[in-house]
């Protein structure tokens, strides 16, 4: 696997790859191009049978802020209809599919501000460890927009239930680690200096697994997790998402 990339940082230690969002300029932002190379990283994860677990982690103050505002408002002047930003909203749920869907099992490294996009992040990985300074947000009911970057909605509903996640929404206020982990987002809350031993009470055991056995059962856990789902709503999720931001940016022009 190629480990060059502009906006991550790859490194892998024997089984397990550590995948570092590499923009601490921007609170790790998600952009386009980051979007692509991890595309480009998940991928290849179930071509190389060597892996066994993938950590998805942040570098800088923040695990991630959400995604690239900066970009939107060229994307929608590159044509009319918004295809640019569609095509934006499409890559975003295939790296959240593929997180959630590869052979690996995917863990979530949190730190400093989670938000927005970097809730979605998290959210599809398997598990998730964070910090207890943890600050968790999903803003975008307040920026004008719903929350439909990369199929979020969904996988909140099903891993945190209905109830929660209508307040989350439509609150857009600030939560913290421990409540977090009350609502499933988290599955352990330690001191930031006590995060990689965390995982590693995680990875150790992991790597040592059958590999068929290990992916069968994730195999299984996304089937059933799935079963209720007659109609896979996110595929609107893009579409969404460029309707909205183009009816703000009009507002504003007006």
């Amino acid at each position: 696997m190629t480990h060059d990339y502009k906006n991550l940082l790859v490194t892998q230690e024997g089984p397990v790859l550590r995948v570092r969002l590499n923009t601490p300029e921007t609170g790790n932002a998600v952009s386009g191009p980051m979007l692509d190379e991890l595309l480009a990283v998940l991928g290849a994860l179930d071509d190389d049978p060597g892996i066994r677990v993938l950590i998805l982690s942040g570098e800088g103050a923040d695990f991630c802020l959400g995604g690239d505002r900066s970009e939107f408002p060229e994307l929608l002047a590159e044509e009319s209809g918004g295809l640019a930003l569609r095509a934006l909203g499409n890559k975003a749920r295939r790296v959240c599919d593929a997180l959630a869907t590869t052979e690996v099992v995917t863990i979530a490294r949190l730190h400093g501000g989670v938000v927005g996009a970097g809730v979605g992040l998290a959210l599809f990985c398997d598990l998730r460890a964070g910090a207890d300074s943890c600050r968790f947000r999903l803003p975008e009911l307040g920026l004008g927009v719903p929350p439909a970057w990369g199929g979020i909605m969904p996988r909140l509903l099903h891993e945190v239930g209905a109830a929660k996640v209508r307040e989350l929404v439509l609150t857009a206020s600030n939560f913290d680690a421990a409540t977090a982990m009350e609502l499933s987002i988290l599955h352990t809350v330690v001191p930031e200096d006590a995060l990689d031993a965390a995982l590693a009470r995680w990875t150790k055991p992991l790597v040592r697994r059958s590999p068929t056995a290990l992916r069968t059962a994730k195999l299984m856990m996304n089937a059933y997790g799935n079963a209720h789902r007659l109609a896979d709503a996110t595929l609107f999720d893009a579409e969404l998402l460029s309707s909205a931001l183009s009816a703000a940016q009009q507002t504003r022009r007006g």
